[in-house]
This record gives C-alpha cells, structure tokens and sequence, in this order.
C-alpha cells in the first residue's frame, strides 16, 4: 500500500512506536480529536441550511462576541475528550477555566491534557470562509492520580508532546505532529475517512506571500511598518504578494505549502497582540519548527515563552525560515 492511501488509523498505529511514550494513549487521544473534528466538520457544511450561524448572544472569556457554532465545536469536543476517558484536564478559549476530567476509574491514570480552539476564525462562518480547530497536548507535570492543576496547563511550548489544526474549507484536513515532521489528512467524506494526502510537510525556506491586517497598519510598531514597506519594495523577488484571508489556521496552512509569513504584532490597540500563546500560538509554532519553519514574537522563540495565565496574548509571526529571520531584523532595528 502505497503512503498516499494511507488511512489516519493506520498511519497512527505505524508510527506509535517512533513516539517516545508508546503506552497507546497518546494514539487514541489523536483518534478521538479525529471523531470530534468529523462532526464539526459535518455541522460547518451545513453552514446556511440549519441554524447554526450567527451569534450566540453570549461572550467568552475574551469578551468577544460567540458564534453558534464556537458553542457547538466548544461542546463537541469537550464531551468526545471526556467520553472517551483518556484525558486528565482540557482548557478552551471558549472556557473561564480549565476542566479537570475525573475518572470513573478511582486511580485515574490519564497523563494527558489539551489545550483547544475549538473554531479559528469563527467571524467567517457566516460568510463561507475557511475555518479550523487548533489543539496541543502536553504530559500533566503534577501527581498522575490527583486532580489536575493550573501548572498542568501552563508549559512552554516547547514541552508540547503533540499539536495540530484542522481546516474546514473547500476539504477538510487534519494536520499534525508529535515532534517527528509533519503530516496532513484530507477527509474522503464519503466514507467519513482520513487519508494522509501530504506528507512530511514543509515550509519552503523562503517565501513571497506576507499575511497581515494591513488595516491596522497605522497602530503597528516602527519595526513592522517598515518590513511591511520592505514586502511591497520593488526590488529582487519583491514586492511580496499580500494574502490575508483572518483566520489563523487557514492563512498558516497556505504559507506552510506555499512559503510566506504570517504576522499578528503587538499595536497601539492590542498591548500584546490579539493572539493566545497557549491555544494559537504554541501549537502553531510547534508545527511551524517541525515542518522548517519558525515562529517568534518578534524576538523571543514562540516556544521558550513562559505562559503566567490562561488566556495570555502574545504578539505572532510564524513561517519561511528567512522571511521570519528578517522581520525580526526590522523589529530590532525599529526600537
């Protein structure tokens, strides 16, 4: 069987081995993220047709505005987590606080916990526009047996075990890593089936597409204004191609495959960016390094931060190796 019509399932069991926990668990808390995202999927296709979008008339612990469907993939995944008993604690952008997952079984031995967007871009829903889940687990640090605690939840980066994102467009795909490349599955949704269509995917080591709200280019720091400037230059392989379609899954996948940079900076609005370190961007930056990208605030590695709370904005720019190297250049220089 060639790689290409590889199922999900079996690519999980043929690679349990390479993952340096091989108690199996890892692999069915993958498979039931793989359930959870097949029901929102089916539910975003019918985006239109039932009533499902729209605001939620509720807001979360941003204080933005929920979508429906922000409820409903909140929700969903949440209760496959819990259902399946194979986790320890969840935290959500859509929750106050984290979960803690009590086991039927008295000596819960569950290791894991996740961390989860449950809908990226949720603003486009109404609109027909591309949309995702992103989600990170990470071993728990505390006891294995006692409750889970904030410390569980609040890791750097770089103690991430496994991360991944699915986008809802024109195919739905479940991209992920546990720290040894990078692979995607498309769903046949026929037969409700993932089959691995991109493997070892990497970011091209230079780009020419900048992905940024250039609306807001007026609240942006001196060092990003003028590697914007530098992107729209006439002069060797530029200017760049501006793409920014607003969510967050949708733009780093096309960057990943094509070769760009994805920018969410710091502004005269947001202190500290729009961003979350523990649902955005430590995933996305865990899957950016694995596949030969890079991912930075500006001048720290994504990775080496170390989250103080829940719900901590960071500023974001991820993608093409070199493209990063040289904004992070600019934002030196811009000080």
């Amino acid at each position: 069987m060639s790689r290409k019509n590889q199922t999900l399932g079996e690519f999980i069991i043929e690679n349990q081995t390479s993952f340096k926990y091989t108690s199996g668990e890892l692999s069915r808390l993958i498979n039931s993220i793989r359930l959870a995202a097949k029901v929102v999927s089916h539910e975003v296709n019918k985006a239109g047709l039932v009533d499902i979008i729209g605001a939620a008339g509720d807001t979360n612990i941003q204080g933005e505005d929920q979508q429906k469907l922000d409820v409903y993939a909140n929700d969903k995944f949440i209760q496959t987590l819990k259902n399946r008993n194979i986790v320890c604690g969840i935290a959500s952008e859509e929750e106050d606080d984290f979960i803690t997952i009590n086991s039927q079984d008295e000596n819960n031995q569950n290791k894991y916990v996740v961390l989860i967007d449950p809908l990226d871009g949720s603003s486009n829903i109404d609109v027909n526009v591309s949309v995702g889940t992103i989600f990170s687990i990470y071993r728990r640090v505390t006891p294995v047996g006692t409750p889970v605690t904030i410390e569980d939840f609040l890791q750097t980066g770089n103690q991430q075990v496994a991360a991944g994102y699915v986008v809802y467009g024109t195919s739905t795909m479940l991209v992920y890593t546990t720290g040894a490349g990078v692979n995607g599955f498309t769903l046949n949704p026929a037969i409700g089936t993932f089959y691995l269509s991109h493997p070892d995917m990497q970011f091209p080591e230079d780009g020419n597409i900048y992905s940024v709200n250039e609306g807001n280019y007026i609240h942006f720091p001196q060092g990003v204004k003028d590697y914007i400037k530098y992107c729209q230059m006439e002069e060797d392989n530029r200017p760049y191609t501006s793409r920014y379609i607003g969510s967050l899954v949708s733009d780093f996948h096309r960057n990943m495959i094509k070769g760009g940079i994805y920018m969410y900076p710091k502004s005269s609005k947001t202190s500290n960016g729009k961003l979350r370190l523990l649902y955005e961007c430590n995933p996305m930056a865990f899957i950016a390094e694995q596949a030969n990208g890079k991912a930075s605030d500006g001048e720290t590695r994504i990775l080496d931060i170390k989250p103080t709370e829940l719900h901590e904005r960071v500023p974001f720019f991820c993608g093409s190796k070199k493209m990063v190297n040289t904004l992070e250049e600019f934002v030196q220089k811009g000080k």
